[in-house]
């Protein structure tokens, strides 16, 4: 799990005697013994001195050694390296006592992302809470993956000796990709046989990154084009490279090794064999975050249209960068943020990086052509748009690509399973007729030469992609 660096051990509340205040019990204490002795006093009874004593002297042992700071408390995340959706994570909230009194009572308590399903809570060394659920439990009855039970959300309760700290260890499973926060965290201590209290002592949530689960995804190695020097796929260049592309005569500047010894002896003169050069392609993965639809359920429950989004881009980003292509992002929205093609691991970390502060933002704006028209991208570059094309907009978009002259493939990441809204009146009536005005977008779509083609893992796009690429290798009409 990767997460910031813990901070120092601090807390946002100043370190001072004035944090700490007298319970209720140490008022009760001083009462009763100012009572007793004013009582014996008065009526000139010993016995009720005598029964004052004690209450006047455990008061006063109790608190022959008060505290001077308050104590301190900070977060730390586990460092056990990526954490993806489903994995083990696992924090640590940690109270100090700065102070040389020891710390009777600490009661700590944190708040934590409902998609963190915190499973086993407790102090180092106590072993997990006892009533906390197996981590495989299901969710409680009626509940979802992301309002299911969670053991951090309540207080624990331990002692801190003087001048050491202990640590509230926090251990589940990640629901969902997204920067997640730990925290904020609050303590607050009892000391003095519980006569003083200090005021609740808070720290800063820290954040959990949790990537996008990859999903299998393959595709074929037929591309539209190959613009780069170097790649995996063979364009129509001739050039180096490992595909045949037939047998010519030998020209200045051919290798021998290229030399077809049969051909040349038949022929009475060297020939050589030709090769299709290898070249990689970019693509760019364009992705529409003008709206939101269905329901989150996490790593195990249903997807809403974001989550295709984010899995989907994470999964073709892997393919292709693994295969040595250049890969880009760009966000359809108001917020209009991009990710420069690049290629290698590093680009691959880059994008999931990118993809946790993916956001749906409805704007009644058009987004700006100068960020998404075509003319940003480039000619040859294979533009993937994931959509749930629930805006009139982003098909208009996608039509101005494909008249634009670009290699664009749509991939429909509406949920399959979305139902009607259950209210009364024209309510099923309006969903079909969406539904059908939908269906006849969709149709216009490929009229405009734009395939559409709905996501389902691995394989979603091989046809797609080859009819792209036949496309792209057929000549033109009127062509010489």
């Amino acid at each position: 799990m990767t997460g910031p660096t813990a901070p120092a051990p601090r807390s946002t509340e100043p370190e001072s005697a004035a944090g700490w205040a007298p319970t209720p019990a140490l008022g009760r204490a001083v009462l009763l013994a100012g009572l007793l002795l004013v009582a014996g006093v008065l009526l000139g009874r010993v016995d009720l001195v005598v029964l004052a004593a004690p209450f006047a002297l455990g008061t006063a042992y109790a608190l022959r050694r008060r505290p001077t700071t308050l104590p301190q408390v900070w977060i730390t995340a586990g460092d056990d390296g990526p954490l993806v959706e489903g994995g083990e994570v696992s924090a640590a909230v940690s109270v100090g006592n700065p102070d040389a009194v020891d710390y009777d009572l600490v009661v700590v308590r944190s708040r934590v992302s409902p998609w963190l399903r915190i499973t086993h809570a407790g102090f180092a060394g106590t072993g997990p809470a006892d009533d906390a659920p197996p981590a495989d439990a299901p969710p409680a009855a009626g509940a979802s993956a992301r309002t299911g039970r969670s053991v951090a959300d309540r207080p624990f309760v331990t002692s801190v000796p003087a001048a050491a700290a202990v640590d509230l260890e926090l251990a589940g499973r990640a629901l969902r990709w997204g920067r997640h926060p730990v925290g904020p965290a609050g303590a607050r201590v009892a000391t003095a046989g519980g006569l003083l209290v200090s005021r609740a002592v808070f720290t800063e949530p820290v954040g959990v990154r949790v990537y996008p689960r990859t999903e299998p995804f393959e595709a074929v190695e037929a591309m539209p084009r190959a613009a780069g020097l170097v790649g995996a796929h063979h364009s129509r260049r001739p050039g180096e490279g490992g595909e045949l592309a037939g047998v010519r005569i030998f020209a200045p500047g051919d290798r021998l090794r290229r030399v077809d010894w049969r051909v040349s002896l038949r022929a009475r003169q060297l020939h050589v064999a030709a090769t299709l050069s290898d070249r990689d392609a970019e693509v760019v993965v364009l992705l529409d975050v003008l709206a939101e639809a269905g329901r989150s359920g996490g790593v195990d429950g249903s997807a809403s249209v974001l989550d295709t989004t984010v899995r989907a881009t994470a999964a073709i980003a892997e393919h292709y960068l693994h295969r040595g292509d250049r890969v880009s992002l760009v966000e359809y929205g108001p917020g209009a943020r991009r990710l420069r093609a690049a290629a290698g691991r590093r680009q691959y970390l880059t994008v999931l990086e990118w993809l946790l502060d993916v956001r749906a933002e409805a704007s009644q704006h058009e987004p700006y052509d100068q960020v998404f028209g075509p003319q940003q991208l480039s000619s040859d570059a294979l533009v993937v748009v994931l959509t749930p094309l629930l805006d009139e907009r982003s098909a208009q978009m996608l039509a101005r690509l494909a008249r634009s002259g670009r290699f664009v493939v749509a991939v429909d990441t509406l949920p399959a399973n979305l139902t009607p809204p259950k209210d009364r009146g024209w309510a099923e009536v309006a969903y079909r007729l969406w539904r059908l005005d939908r269906e006849t977008m969709i149709g216009q779509l490929r009229e405009h030469g734009v395939p559409v083609v709905r996501w389902a893992g691995a394989g979603s796009l091989d046809q797609v992609l080859r009819d792209v690429a036949r496309l792209a290798t057929a000549p033109r009409v009127g062509s010489r």
